[in-house]
């Protein structure tokens, strides 16, 4: 399983010491890293398995960020050389600094579906990459595996909102919902948080934001408009609510406006409502007319012990978007 048909040599490889244990750090190129690794399944017979079985559309979500190009940077994988790599030092001045002598292949400890990604982009494109590692010298298989565990069980993931944030120069509805929450103008300025993590008074997250622009400018020649546009009819939009709705808006225990599951229906609807007033060309808007139409909603009740108590999930928030239409855009209107 581990064997290799003859040696391999990785260049330019930096030897390190970390807490007993011995590591090498370099860049190998994929097709090298490919032909020098192995896998251990979790269902292997001797019962020292623990890798997860290959998930076939995070492979291809990684080739595809591949074919980004230059831009499209990523850790190293680990591996376990498990004692069968020698490290050769070019010279005794620089003693932590050479070649690896690979005489078998290693274990794969992190980075199988970057690995999956990187073989399905190299067959694709018929390119080659260089790819970034870090191979222990010597772990045993009891060590191995709670190496694997601790980083795939006590590292915690940025975020889908925080995410969102750092895609803000690049991304046009990411830039909207961070300015929803950054400027002193929208709504959702004083209940809104960037990193998604929800506190007393700020319950709405950057990514329920992100959601709800989408939601909010889904009509093509709604999303066709500029950022700037686009963050205007919001403000307009949400403004309009939160002023008709102060009481209810400003209280998010006794009434459900402000629950994400309202916010995605308010957001579902507007998406008609701007539909509406903006024109065809993408030429003209009609903030006036939207200000008319959300004020048809005035005597909604948003109690939270009225009919909305049993409003849950993404059906809840289309039925509602639907009886929320029903008062702004009648169907003889």
């Amino acid at each position: 399983m581990n064997s290799l048909p003859h040696q391999l040599v990785i260049e330019n490889v930096v030897q390190l010491k970390q807490r007993g244990k011995v590591s090498y750090s370099g860049g190998v190129l994929a097709t090298t890293v490919l032909a020098i690794h192995y896998v251990k399944p979790f269902d292997h017979p001797s019962g020292k398995g623990y890798q997860r079985p290959v998930d076939a559309k995070k492979c291809l979500d990684f080739a595809t960020y591949l074919s980004k190009g230059d831009n499209a940077l990523f850790p190293p994988v680990m591996l376990n050389a498990e004692g069968n790599w020698d490290f050769i030092p070019y010279d005794k001045l620089r003693p932590n600094f050479g070649r690896l002598i690979c005489n078998k292949k290693a274990s794969l400890l992190d980075g199988q579906h970057r690995l999956g990604g990187i073989k399905k982009y190299l067959q694709e494109t018929n390119s080659e990459l260089n790819v970034p590692f870090i191979a222990f010298h010597f772990l045993d298989n009891d060590e191995e595996i709670q190496l694997f565990d601790t980083i795939n069980t006590k590292g915690k993931q940025i975020g889908f909102s925080l995410s969102k944030y750092l895609q803000r120069h690049y991304d046009d509805i990411s830039w909207i919902a961070t300015e929803l929450v950054l400027r002193n103008d929208s709504p959702f300025h004083s209940n809104s948080s960037i990193t998604g993590k929800r506190s007393s008074g700020r319950h709405i997250t950057l990514q329920n934001l992100y959601r709800m622009i989408e939601f909010l400018t889904k009509p093509q020649h709604v999303s066709a408009l500029t950022k700037e546009d686009k963050i205007m009819l919001a403000l307009v939009y949400f403004n309009t609510i939160k002023e008709l709705f102060e009481t209810e808006w400003s209280d998010y225990k006794e009434y459900r406006i402000t629950h994400i599951v309202c916010l995605n229906a308010l957001s579902i609807a507007g998406a008609e409502v701007l539909s509406e007033c903006v024109s065809e060309d993408k030429k003209g808007i009609d903030y006036q007319r939207i200000i008319r139409l959300v004020r048809k909603l005035k005597k909604f009740d948003w109690s939270t012990t009225g009919s909305l108590r049993y409003v849950r999930g993404t059906t809840g928030s289309k039925k509602l978007a639907s009886d929320l239409l029903s008062l702004m855009l009648p169907v003889s209107s």
